[in-house]
């Protein structure tokens, strides 16, 4: 017990919270701490909440996979990728100049968009229906 308390400062954990008197409030390292306490663990009686229904629908949801080691791996790779296009873009925000430049293309792009698909009713239609289209490609579904 001495030597976590002793490694508590280094680790840069919280100093021992004190009284009015200056006083440590709390056991002091090496002490012994008087065990009153008792703590009893339950399986679901009484008191205990309900399973959220998002985790029941991600169980079943995790129960019908076929290749678990696949989705895990899939996942796993996809916070991967998450975390290096995030090191990425921090890196790229750190160069002087290219970030305004970055968010001016973004902004033409934007407008040179929305003035190609959205300002005219026709246009809009033709992108609605690609988005359809697309989106029935992927899901495999024909309507």
């Amino acid at each position: 017990m001495a030597t976590a308390c002793r490694f508590a400062v280094p680790l840069g954990l919280a100093q021992l919270p004190r009284s009015r008197t200056g006083a440590v409030a709390v056991a002091q390292c090496g002490s012994k701490i008087p065990r009153s306490v008792a703590v009893r663990a339950t399986s679901g009686g009484e008191g205990s909440a309900e399973t959220p229904e998002i985790i029941k629908a991600a169980q079943d949801a995790w129960d019908k996979v076929d290749d678990k080691y696949a989705v895990a791996t899939i996942g796993v790779a996809a916070i991967v990728a998450l975390w290096t296009a995030v090191g990425a873009i921090k890196a790229i925000d750190k160069l002087p100049l290219l970030p305004s430049v970055l968010e001016i293309v973004g902004i033409g792009y934007t407008g040179w968009f929305t003035y190609r698909n959205l300002i005219f009713q026709p246009d809009r239609e033709a992108l609605i229906s690609k988005i359809k289209i697309t989106y029935n490609e992927i899901t495999g579904t024909s309507s």
